[in-house]
C-alpha cells in the first residue's frame, strides 16, 4: 500500500513540471513582445543600394564622406530606412565599363541598383544605339536578378548637335518603358551648368551640387525601397 506521502510526490513534480513549462512560454512570449526584453531573434535585414556609375557617383573631386551614395544613404537614414548604399563608382567609365563590371558589382548581392551611365558616352561621342545596347543588357541582367532598378537619366552635351542630342537624349526613357523600370529623367537635374553648384572644371558637382542631386533623387530612390 502506498502512503500518501508517497502518492503526493508525483502529483507534485507534475504540478512543477506544468508550471515550468507555463513560465519558459511565458518569457519566450515577453521576448517576442515590443518594447520587453529581446524583440526578435534576428534583427530586419538592410536594404543594399548599389550605385552603379562614373565620376558622378564616385565622388571625383570631393572628400570620400561627400560623393553621393554616402549622401544619399545619409538622407535614407535620417528617413527612417535602414539601407546601405554601396559606392561602384568608376570615374572614366562608360555604359561598356559598366557593363562589362556588372557581375562583380553585384557579388554583394544588392536589393536594387541605381544605374547612372551614359554621361561619358555622350562626352566621347559614342552611338547612341551603342550605348542603348549596353544599358539594355545591363537592366536585362538586373532584371532578370529580381534587383529593383533606378535608371538615372543623362542628356548629351549641347556641342554635339541637335541630331546627336535627339537620339542621346531618347536613350533612357525608351529604356525605362522597354524594361518597366523607374526613371529619373536627369541626375544632374539643377546642377548642369549651374556655376554654383560645379567644380571649377564645370562637369562635376561640388558638396552641394551633390545635395542637390539627393534632395532630386531622393523621392524616386524611397518609391523603389517602398516597392520590395
Amino acid at each position: 500500500m502506498v502512503s500518501m506521502g508517497s502518492r503526493g510526490a508525483p502529483g507534485r513534480r507534475a504540478r512543477l513540471y506544468h508550471i515550468g513549462r507555463i513560465s519558459t512560454f511565458a518569457i519566450l512570449a515577453a521576448c517576442l513582445v515590443p518594447g520587453i526584453g529581446v524583440r526578435s531573434l534576428s534583427a530586419d535585414p538592410e536594404f543594399v543600394i548599389v550605385a552603379l556609375g562614373d565620376s558622378l557617383t564616385a565622388g571625383y573631386g570631393l572628400v570620400a564622406a561627400d560623393a553621393f551614395p554616402v549622401r544619399l544613404e545619409s538622407a535614407l537614414r535620417k528617413a527612417g530606412k535602414r539601407v546601405r548604399v554601396i559606392d561602384a563608382g568608376v570615374s572614366g567609365d562608360t555604359t561598356a565599363g559598366g557593363r562589362a563590371r556588372l557581375d562583380r558589382v553585384l557579388a554583394d548581392e544588392p536589393d536594387a541598383a541605381i544605374v547612372q551611365l551614359g554621361a561619358n558616352d555622350a562626352l566621347r561621342g559614342i552611338d547612341p544605339e551603342e550605348t542603348s545596347g549596353n544599358l539594355a543588357a545591363i537592366l536585362q541582367v538586373l532584371k532578370k536578378r529580381g534587383i529593383h532598378v533606378l535608371l538615372a537619366g543623362m542628356l548629351a552635351p549641347p556641342n554635339l548637335g541637335d541630331r546627336y542630342a535627339k537620339a542621346f537624349n531618347a536613350i533612357y526613357p525608351a529604356l525605362a518603358a522597354t524594361h518597366d523600370v523607374l526613371l529619373y529623367p536627369f541626375f544632374l537635374d539643377g546642377v548642369a551648368a549651374n556655376p554654383g553648384l560645379n567644380q571649377a572644371d564645370g562637369v562635376h558637382p561640388t558638396a552641394e551640387g551633390v545635395e542637390r542631386i539627393v534632395k532630386g533623387i531622393f523621392p524616386y530612390v524611397i518609391r523603389v525601397i517602398d516597392t520590395e
